[in-house]
């Protein structure tokens, strides 16, 4: 029930913000999560709120399934002040310290050393917490990943790298830009337990999730999952999707997560019709109240500009 409502309202959002997008209502870069929502749902359901996770650009649905609120999330999209991140960020970087969502990071492939370092923090400090650190499959690609799984590996680091295999980095499939088609064989060359899952169905990502948890936890290092997903939409907003085909986009959606947890749903009787239906009215409700809050907030002052921003001051190499 926990993973219906998660996905349903990161799917409800989504095609709202595609929409207000259309009418320029949100502007400049916008990556929709739809078709993922299984994996941010199984993450968020197998792992504790203190569990630090940093993902890439395509960032709205697991900053919803962690507990950011739809209200923070829309406003941040229309660039207002009452947004996550002060309305400076946008699309791109969503970010809550409360909910230990440290982004959204826009520059690909940043985000996996920086995961690796937020979980060399957590084992500094003692602690037995967790960083899920994803990135898409064209960021497996960045050097950075080998230099980070070789570091990770020897420090035995409490991180559980994800890629989201969603089968193409922007518009150019994985079997045009690697000959190891199967990315989850990458972490083997580190000797890193890898393995695939399957990325549409949050029970099956709940499980992998739960086990390389608990093998960090224990002090055993890191774990590599290739979660295989499938987005409907466009990379962003402003792709015309030419590089595939309708009748492949139409044999993933007949393996919709959301559809599949509803049908398991309503097999084993865990829910009636009414509840369901409350459920898609309290998402509905929130969706649209989403929007009005970010329709009625201020854009940031602009003395805004310069706050938040880290600099040295009396920096001797410039003038």
């Amino acid at each position: 029930m926990q993973w219906y409502e998660s996905m349903l309202l990161q799917r409800r959002f989504e095609e709202k913000a595609g929409m207000l997008y259309g009418q320029q209502k949100i502007r400049g870069f916008c990556h929709l999560y739809i078709g993922q929502e299984a994996v941010s749902a199984g993450i968020v359901s197998a792992t504790r709120l203190e569990d630090p996770i940093i993902t890439a650009y395509r960032d709205h649905g697991l900053g919803l399934a962690r507990g950011m609120t739809a209200d923070e999330c829309m406003a941040e999209l229309y660039g207002k002040a009452t947004g996550s991140s002060k309305g400076k960020g946008g699309s791109m970087h969503f970010f809550s310290k409360e909910k230990y969502f440290f982004g959204g990071h826009g520059i690909v492939g940043a985000q996996i050393p920086m995961g690796a370092g937020i979980g060399f923090a957590e084992k500094y400090k003692g602690t037995d917490n967790v960083c899920v650190t994803l990135f898409g499959d064209g960021a497996a690609r960045q050097g950075a990943l080998h230099e980070t799984f070789n570091m990770a590996m020897t420090w035995k680091l409490p991180v559980i790298f994800i890629v989201e295999n969603n089968g193409y980095a922007m518009g150019t499939s994985v079997e045009r830009t690697t000959n190891v088609e199967d990315i989850w064989k990458l972490g083997l060359g580190y000797e890193m337990p890898s393995e695939p899952v399957d990325g549409m169905h949050p029970l099956a990502v709940h499980k992998a999730i739960e086990k390389a948890a608990t093998r960090a936890r224990k002090g055993k290092g890191p774990t590599f999952l290739e979660i295989r997903t499938y987005r409907y939409k466009g990379h962003s907003m402003s792709d015309p999707q030419k590089y595939r085909t309708k009748d492949e986009v139409e044999s993933y959606k007949k393996l919709d997560p959301i559809e599949q947890v509803l049908s398991d749903i309503k097999k084993k009787k865990y829910a009636t019709e009414a509840k369901i239906k409350e459920i898609k009215a309290r998402v509905k409700k929130q969706v649209d109240a989403c929007v009005e809050f970010a329709e009625n907030s201020p854009f940031p002052d602009d003395s805004e500009l310069y706050k938040d921003v880290y600099y040295q001051q009396n920096y001797p190499y410039l003038a």
